[in-house]
């Protein structure tokens, strides 16, 4: 008999983003991702280029091999350390890319035999991916959040330049500009709001943005590779069949929703 475990892949839903750790640990992520894309991009661009180079060599093919294994390391760390962040359990269900490899053989049948080209295409496209989305991702949420911080801000840096340096900053703002008569305490008070709001945005904004990075990076392929898995169970001849039946719908999904 045929039973299908249904593993859905698991929820991480952010409801208040202001008082969230997770959401500032992503901030940190997107900071950390800036130089780590470069890195990730360079080694990648480079090993391509040299195994190709050193092709006429004989060294070209072992290193592109390496580099092959390389790629799929930094893929696999870059899905770790998401699902750390999101708090999404580790992988835990086996996927085997590799090819089933033959013993006996020597080291270069091995490794031609244990590539997979679609494999290592995908890890490439990811690496590029993740390139050009720590750029993007990284000068959003410094931008937004600068904006959000500048007007939480700035009612102290207006008194602190216009005592030190006699600047003032709000002589022709916003207010001036649509003949609003507001005081200066006044002002204060809704640049300040303003801030917060931009700033609460942000962090909402950097959840959305992992969220994505999330799918990007295809974080959630072993759960979905759990949802196709067909496990063959032997029924015994003493047990009835009804009771198999009724073991088959009581079985629970593989991985339960984890929400932060």
């Amino acid at each position: 008999m045929k039973v299908t475990e249904v593993a859905s892949p698991p929820a991480a839903k952010v409801k208040w983003a202001l008082f969230n750790s997770k959401t500032y640990a992503t901030i940190m992520y997107f900071i950390l991702s800036l130089p780590l894309g470069i890195v990730y991009f360079t080694l990648m661009v480079v090993g391509i280029v040299l195994s190709i180079a050193l092709t006429p060599l004989f060294i070209g093919i072992p290193l592109f091999f390496a580099v092959d294994k390389l790629l799929q390391g930094i893929v696999k760390f870059e899905q770790g350390i998401i699902r750390q962040i999101l708090g999404l359990p580790m992988q835990s269900i086996p996927i085997n890319y590799d090819k089933q490899v033959q013993t006996g053989q020597n080291w270069f049948m091995r490794m031609i035999r244990a590539f997979d080209g679609q494999l290592f295409i995908r890890n490439v496209m990811l690496i590029i991916l993740k390139f050009v989305s720590s750029i993007v991702f990284f000068t959003l949420m410094v931008a937004i959040m600068a904006i959000g911080l500048g007007l939480i801000t700035l009612p102290v840096v207006h008194i602190i330049l216009l005592k030190e340096i006699q600047v003032d900053i709000l002589e022709s703002g916003l207010f001036q500009y649509f003949n609003i008569d507001w005081t200066i305490n006044q002002q204060y008070i809704f640049y300040s709001v303003v801030g917060l709001i931009v700033f609460w945005l942000s962090l909402r904004m950097v959840n959305s943005l992992m969220a994505l990075q999330r799918r990007l990076m295809y974080v959630d392929e072993p759960y979905l590779v759990g949802q196709q898995q067909i496990v063959e169970q032997p029924i015994p001849l003493s047990q009835p069949i009804s009771e198999t039946a009724s073991q088959s719908q009581s079985m629970k999904p593989i991985y339960a929703d984890y929400k932060l």
